[in-house]
């Protein structure tokens, strides 16, 4: 199940729309006063079907389970885990109410010229939209850190995973608009090259300074490690000594095989004479 409570705050909002749009759709002629009116009874009919969508979406993502902990690899450990913050993404749509109630207001119950409401509705539409959408998406959105990869998870339908292994990360950033500074979120994005190349960004999560700090001392324990692992090889280079390797150490243990066979095969020659000459000897002495 996801975490959050994405049933509710859809219930929260779609109902509303649900019941203003099946009441403006069959009401239409009333709110005129028996005027002609600008509007028509299709409209209500569109926001009750968008409140039911909300609806069933949310239930949908309710009971969605989010993405599990990643599987380590060898030597691999979890460092942190977030989640982004779904405060920011409820009062985005939540500011859309107004709008979409001056839109309603303004079409029905006023002579107001069309692009007027269409306006109002329209920003707050699209306003609402998206505050909903990011909620969803963030419920289901889940970042790892490990001593060798970030990795952003997020399951809808299916699962999408992105992720970048610390050797190959060139940059850390941090972002953080006015809007997140309002709840203490920010974005921090950790690139693979530095034209953009793979990325992958942590977004909206409370403390961002803090996992971009726990990145980077992953970056510098990884790369002393490797400065570590290259040290020797980079010390016989510079004495003039290769490095040992696999093969080399394969070709000497068959040269030591063939010497102890070379020395086995002379001393069973060196045997065999020593009995031919001592042959002749028994011969004469019988």
């Amino acid at each position: 199940m996801a975490r959050g409570l994405p049933a509710l705050w859809s219930s929260v909002f779609g109902l509303p729309l649900v019941a203003a749009g099946a009441y403006l759709s069959g009401f239409v002629a009333e709110l005129s006063g028996g005027s002609p009116s600008q509007s028509s009874p299709a409209a209500g009919l569109i926001i009750a079907v968008f409140g039911l969508f909300i609806l069933a979406m949310g239930w949908y993502v309710h009971f969605v389970t989010a993405p599990e902990t990643p599987q380590m690899r060898a030597d691999e450990h979890l460092v942190e885990t977030r989640n982004p913050a779904q405060r920011s993404a409820l009062a985005e749509a939540a500011l859309a109410v107004p709008l979409l109630s001056l839109g309603g207001y303004l079409l029905y119950f006023t002579h107001r010229p069309l692009y007027q409401p269409t306006i109002a509705f329209g920003g707050g539409l699209l306003l609402f939209s998206r505050g909903i959408y990011r909620y969803w998406q963030n419920t289901l959105t889940t970042y790892s850190l490990t001593n060798q990869r970030v990795i952003e998870e997020y399951r809808f339908i299916s699962l999408l995973r992105n992720e970048v292994p610390l050797e190959k990360a060139r940059g850390v950033e941090e972002t953080r608009s006015a809007w997140d500074s309002l709840f203490g979120l920010g974005n921090v994005r950790i690139r693979s090259g530095a034209s953009g190349g793979l990325t992958v960004a942590v977004e909206q999560v409370y403390d961002p300074a803090d996992f971009a700090g726990q990145v980077r001392r992953e970056l510098s324990s990884g790369s002393e490690q490797t400065a570590a692992a290259q040290e020797p090889t980079a010390e016989a280079r510079a004495d003039g000594v290769a490095p040992p390797s696999a093969d080399a150490g394969a070709e000497r243990e068959r040269s030591v095989d063939s010497t102890e066979s070379a020395t086995g095969d002379a001393t069973d020659s060196e045997s065999e004479a020593v009995s031919a000459d001592r042959s002749p000897d028994t011969d004469e002495t019988a």
